[in-house]
């Protein structure tokens, strides 16, 4: 019984660390295009239909939600300057799929 505890509790562990991390590695490729945007929550700044608090773009006035990335990924979305509580410029790549941006880079600036 204490191994089944001290398993669920690393499993548990695990999941909590993974969650704030990026799914994939982003990287710069200076061969794809690099994109301005508006990075921010999709709900709480951009007023974008949703269950849950998750990372979206603005990029030249059309939204999409993220992956490749979670919202806090780059520090407590809701801090003060957090993306549910602030809208930051980005250079970001990456390849939008069925209305989903599918992020490959991200930088705040």
């Amino acid at each position: 019984m204490k191994k089944l505890l001290l398993l669920s509790a690393l499993l548990i562990f695990a999941c909590k660390h993974n969650e704030n991390t990026p799914s994939k590695e982003l990287k710069f490729n200076p061969d794809i295009e690099l994109i301005s945007a508006k990075a921010s929550c999709g709900i709480c700044m951009f007023d974008m239909e949703g269950d849950k608090c998750e990372l979206a773009v603005d990029v030249k006035g059309d939204k999409y939600y993220v992956s490749g990335a979670h919202i806090d990924s780059f520090g407590d979305a809701h801090s003060e300057n957090g993306f549910c509580n602030a809208i930051l410029d980005a250079d970001i790549q990456g390849t939008i799929i069925n209305n989903q941006f599918h992020l490959t880079y991200f930088k705040s600036n």
